[in-house]
């Protein structure tokens, strides 16, 4: 299996479009870019010369990729790792409240559903955030 270290990107060679159409990246003449010639888009590399950028994007967060040598890698994903960890800790904090009230207030019995319907909703609302944002 070829290994998933990131190369070092040469700014005079062709490489394949790190998007789905299958283009190829050529290099933008007296720039550290390269644009594709099948999506049109124009990626930038990073002060490190591993990633690649890409430039002009309407999404909020930009993305990158970096080179294994035969495949374009997600490079970087720190947004979304910190997403993640905070939607699961608030799931398990949420979930583990909620069994906490039903087991041990007495007043509990009298608004299970209600407490049973906030927790939805609280679990609800994030994960369709969530869903939202990463769906692509």
């Amino acid at each position: 299996m070829p290994s998933q270290k990131a190369q070092k990107i040469d700014l005079s060679t062709e490489y394949p479009c790190p998007c789905p159409r299958r283009g190829r990246l050529i290099p933008i003449t007296l720039t550290e870019a390269f644009g594709c010639n099948r999506c049109q888009k124009i990626f930038v590399v990073e002060e490190s010369g591993y990633v690649i950028e890409e430039l002009s994007t309407t999404y909020p967060y930009k993305k990158a990729w970096r080179w294994t040598g035969y495949r374009w890698v997600t490079g970087k994903a720190g947004l979304k790792k910190i997403y993640e960890l905070v939607s699961v800790g608030i799931i398990l904090f949420l979930i583990l409240g909620l069994v906490v009230t039903l087991v041990f207030n007495q007043w509990a019995n009298e608004y299970k559903l209600l407490l049973t319907v906030v927790a939805v909703v609280v679990v609800l609302v994030p994960a369709f955030m969530y869903w939202l944002a990463y769906r692509r």
